[in-house]
């Protein structure tokens, strides 16, 4: 055994095998992340992206220039920059809090972070506005996009916009440049009314529009799309009839014209509304009736949709006369007639009729008489007849006379 060690190569092979131990066990060691092993190395970490709160008084005043992000440099020992880069449960803020109104260079601060880490913030300060902070209320216009790529004939009514106002919170000076505010529809190919989701935006007095967040951001529109339209007289037609002593003065649609809508090639033959229909069996006084308005084949719609009719009726008015001489037509020269009955041949009448014919009657407008054409002397009872006008009922106190026919040659 003695002989062995003292061979030079027993101790080579022994010394390269202890090397090798060696190598491994620190190796091992490094890569297990032990403590002991990573002591006193710095580490470098850069994080992109991080938050900035800004602190002020939010409900009164309106902040401008704060970036929305950072980036953020770690430098300092290894331990503890890998967990705060991993956490990163710090905070990086602007503090605007004692700052009164006007434009400020301000640093960006951050806090939490382990006083043993470097900290390097890109940008380190930021130029911010404070102003006043103003909240408005905006009426909503509509305006509307590709109007000409309705169809032929198309048009629209009054938009109605809900709600019909929006508010937009910023800086006073900003409100101030706000000259109108709109939500823009599109109308192409539109044939019928719609309604819409539309973005509000807002514009300045140059037309230019302001990057504004108004509250509603959007609105509901609804557009009254009409078609191709014609206004047409209404036309009423009667069924039954009215009933004796009453008589019809005029039927009255209201509206009396119309406007139908619906394509071209249909409103070309149309000339007026027709189909409605008033039953006068049991009209005895005027009247009004409701009726909905009938559908042209092929139309759309009828405006309005329903029509009043009005019926204007009289009644008969009574109207009597006394003393109305009877005539005698049909008496041969060489007679002469005398009434019996009734005693100097007058009677009295009473006319039955429409106000307006029966009051703008006069005696002379009605002609009594009895034809004795063909009778000999002797006495005679015959009718009572008269000339009267239309629509004019008579009765008379007598409806036949008792005349006497004599010779006149006799009679001398």
């Amino acid at each position: 055994m003695d002989k062995l060690m003292d061979h030079p190569w027993f101790i080579r092979v022994v010394s390269l095998l202890l090397a090798i131990m060696l190598y491994m066990s620190a190796n091992v060691g490094a890569k297990t992340g032990e403590t002991r092993n990573t002591f006193g190395q710095e580490d470098t970490e850069t994080l992109i992206d991080i938050p900035v709160v800004a602190y002020y008084d939010e409900d009164n005043l309106v902040v401008s220039g704060v970036p929305k992000y950072v980036n953020v440099t770690l430098q300092g020992p290894a331990s503890i920059v890998k967990p705060t880069a991993l956490q990163r449960n710090f905070e990086v803020y602007v503090d605007l809090t004692e700052l009164p109104l006007g434009t400020y260079t301000v640093p960006i601060k951050y806090r939490d972070i382990s006083d043993k880490l470097k900290v390097t913030i890109q940008p380190s300060s930021a130029k911010v506005t404070i102003r006043e902070k103003v909240s408005k209320r905006f009426p909503v216009g509509v305006e509307f996009f590709n109007r000409n790529k309705m169809p032929d004939g198309y048009s629209v009514g009054e938009p109605t916009v809900k709600p019909v106002a929006v508010t937009i919170t910023g800086a006073k000076e900003l409100i101030d440049e706000i000259a109108f505010v709109k939500a823009i529809v599109d109308l192409d190919g539109a044939t019928e009314t719609l309604t819409r989701e539309a973005r509000v935006r807002v514009y300045d007095r140059r037309g230019n529009e302001l990057d504004i967040e108004p509250e509603p951001s959007s609105v509901e529109v609804t557009v009254p799309v009409k078609s191709p339209s014609k206004t047409v007289p209404v036309q009423v037609r009667t069924t039954g009839e009215l009933p004796d002593g009453v008589h019809l003065v005029s039927i009255t649609p209201e509206p009396d014209r119309v406007t139908i809508y619906g394509p071209k090639e249909v409103l070309n033959h149309i000339d007026k509304l027709e189909g409605l229909t008033v039953d006068l069996d049991d009209i005895t006084d005027d009247a009004t009736v409701e009726l909905d308005a009938p559908l042209p084949d092929g139309a759309k719609n009828v405006d309005p949709d329903k029509i009043k009719v009005h019926i204007d009726v009289e009644k008969d008015v009574t109207q009597t006369w006394k003393d109305v001489p009877i005539a005698v037509v049909g008496l041969p020269d060489s007679y002469k007639a005398e009434f019996v009955k009734p005693l100097e041949g007058k009677i009295t009448v009473r006319l039955v009729g429409p106000p307006d014919v029966v009051r703008g009657l006069t005696k002379d407008d009605v002609r009594l008489y009895v034809d004795v054409s063909g009778l000999g002397i002797g006495e005679h009872q015959v009718p009572i007849q008269w000339n009267h006008p239309e629509q004019v009922q008579w009765q008379p106190s007598a409806e036949t006379a008792m005349v006497h026919i004599s010779d006149k040659a006799t009679a001398q």
